[in-house]
Formats: C-alpha cells, structure tokens, sequence
C-alpha cells in the first residue's frame, strides 16, 4: 500500500498546479498506455479505474516537444506508439501497439520511453532507408545487367503484348518479365524500349513484305492451276465442259474430279471407300441386342479417328503392291478409320481404306479406295 501511495505521489507532483507561473511555453499531450491484469490490480488499489487502456494528459515543455507527435486533427500525443524495439540479429523491429506495465508507471516513465521510442525511431528509419537504397541499387544494376544482355543479343524480342513503345516494353527474362520504362529507368535500362519498339516495328516490316511474298507466290501458283485445269478441260473434258469453260463458268472442284478420274483411270472398276461408320455401328448395335434395344444411330453419335496401318495383311500388302505397280510415282499407304460409338467407346469397328496421292500437273491428287479385305464385326 506505501508503493501505491508513492507513486500517486509521485504523478501528483509531476502534474504543475495552476498558481505556478509556466517557466517555458507547455504543450498538453494524451500519453496512452496499457496495463496488464497485475497492472489493472495495482491501478485499483491505488484509486485507479483499472482499465487496459490507459489515457493521461501530460504537459510537455517546448524543449522536449520531440517526445510528441501531432496528427494532422492537431491531435498531440506522447510518443507510446508505435514502439521500436531491438532483437537481435533482425535490428530494430517496430510494433504497432502502446506499451504495457505491470505497474501504473509514473511521468518521467513515460517520458523515458518516449525518448526511447524517439532515439529507436530514428535509427529505424535510418535502417530502412538504407535498406532501401540497398535494393535500389541492387535492383538497378541487376536491370542494367539484363538491359546490356537484351541490347548485345539482335535476336532478342521484348513481349509483343503490350506491344513495345519507344517509352516502355517488357522483356522476358531468367527471372521472369521485367518491364523497362524510358522514363523511370537508368541508362542502359532506359534505351531498352527504342531498341525493342525499333526490332518491333523491324519485325512488322519484315512479316509484311514475306506476307506479300507468300500471297504473290499462291496467286501464281493459283493462277497456274487454273490454266493448267483450263488446257485440260479443253483437251480431255466433255463437250458441255468445254463450253462451259470457254465461258468461264466452269467450277475449278469439277476440273478437278474430272483428272481425279483420268489420272485413276486403271482403277475405275475399284471400289472407293465409304465413310460409313453410322450403317456399321448400328449393325453391331443390332447384333448385341442391347438391353435398351437402341439401335438408332446418327452421326454424332459416331466418332472417327483415322491413321496409318502399321501392320498389314497378305492381302492389304498385295493390294498396296498392286497399286505400285500401276502407279509407281504415286503415294499409296494403308488407312484403318476407328469408327467406335460415342456413348460406348468400346463399341468400336475397324475399316480399312487403300490412300493413293498422285502429283497432277501442279495438282496434288488424292483418292482413297476401299480395301478388299473386311473386318468382321466384333462380338
């Protein structure tokens, strides 16, 4: 109970009383602070109100007017919080919470932790700052690094999305996408967007003139097809061909049937293969006998997947010989087409189909016949 009463003492004394002339101009401040529950018992016992949260109103004379800050409400307050504090090898931490006594602490307590707060301050922010500057330069001359790597490799590109701008771009790096801006930036990082809007718009000129490039060379090749097709119709084609042709009316599709079937002339007793994958999945369908007796198939119900036969019969390696053997500058491969049903993919049917391709001319010629073998159903 002394200690109590000592420090009401104390406080009361540290409060100036109204009759005693001011020596020095004073500043009314809040210090705010926080009391454990030993600290809310003590402040019981000592007439307090026991509160977590303390508030006290301070007079601070004008020569220690660095202990206070002042918000931008013209609100002043004791410098409590936040606290700086120092830990170790991390330097000095800040926390973002008044301080908390075990004890009601008297004035100059809280004045000496002000001036604690006041000294770490400075040095906090003077570690931070240097911090700061440190990655600064470290940032910099990791972009300067980079910037001499983009400027010494004419292949290099910056992202085409954002398209580069004489006054920013953005390059794709080790380290991720860096994006260079002629105005923030430092030379050499700041010569990096003319350089990749110059190789940009260098580009652009060059797809171009290979775009123009590759268009003249189809409409040559195009143009040629047409005569070549034309000089063949008036050749080889019917009457009623011809004429239409000389009229200019003739589909170049139907020219093109038409030597399809002169340059397969040898095979025209040979079947052509038919896609018919939606009559031969229904007809396994209506051998299975399904429970739901669904035997209706369109074609979406059906799905297609087609690639070269890897392995072949007797009688598909004869076939594709004897293909060979009638046109031997022709390309002849062995199809199979996996038609197998959608909403039961192990439902599936083989077919088979002989692929010819033969050059026409500037024509590329494509015929597939079907192959003499057939696939039994599955069961």
């Amino acid at each position: 109970m002394d200690t109590v009463t000592a420090i009401s003492e104390r406080r009361r004394e540290a409060v100036p009383t109204p009759n005693s002339p001011p020596a020095t101009k004073m500043l009314t401040v809040t210090a705010t602070y926080l009391l454990s529950e030993e600290g809310r018992k003590a402040s019981l016992l000592d007439g307090g109100d026991g509160k977590a949260v303390q508030q006290l109103s301070l007079q601070v004379p004008a020569n220690r007017l660095h202990l206070v800050s002042v918000d931008a409400h013209g609100v002043a307050r004791l410098k409590l919080r936040p606290r700086y504090q120092l830990n170790g090898d991390s330097g000095i931490v800040r926390i973002d919470a008044a301080p908390t006594y075990d004890a009601p602490p008297d004035v100059e307590e809280l004045f000496r932790e002000a001036a604690r707060n006041h000294q770490l301050e400075g040095a906090y922010r003077a570690e931070r700052h240097t911090a700061k500057v440190k990655r600064r330069e470290a940032d910099q001359e990791r972009r300067a690094t980079l910037a001499k790597a983009f400027l010494g490799a004419a292949t290099r590109r910056a992202l085409v999305h954002p398209t580069p701008s004489p006054k920013g771009c953005v390059v794709e790096t080790e380290v991720g996408r860096i994006f260079f801006d002629a105005d923030t930036d430092t030379s050499p990082a700041k010569d990096v967007p003319a350089e990749a809007h110059r190789r940009f718009r260098a580009d652009l000129r060059v797809t171009r003139e290979q775009n123009l490039k590759t268009r003249a060379e189809q409409l040559a090749r195009h143009e040629e097809k047409k005569k070549f097709a034309a000089d063949w119709i008036a050749a080889h084609g019917t009457p009623e061909q011809q004429v239409r042709q000389s009229a200019g009316v003739l589909p170049i599709e139907e020219a093109i049937d038409a030597m399809t079937d002169f340059a397969f002339g040898p095979f025209v007793d040979r079947p052509r293969y038919v896609p018919d994958g939606v009559s031969r999945i229904q007809e396994v369908l209506k051998c299975r006998l399904l429970a739901g007796g669904e035997t209706t198939v369109t074609a979406a119900d059906v799905a297609v997947s087609s690639t070269n036969a890897e392995t072949m019969t007797a009688a598909q390696w004869a076939a594709i010989n004897e293909f060979r053997a009638v046109l031997p500058d022709a390309t002849v491969v062995l199809r199979i087409h996996s038609v197998s049903w959608k909403k039961d993919r192990s439902i599936a049917v083989p077919c088979f189909g002989v692929l010819v391709t033969q050059r026409f001319g500037p024509f590329t010629l494509r015929r597939e016949f079907e192959d003499s073998q057939k696939p039994e159903p599955p069961k």
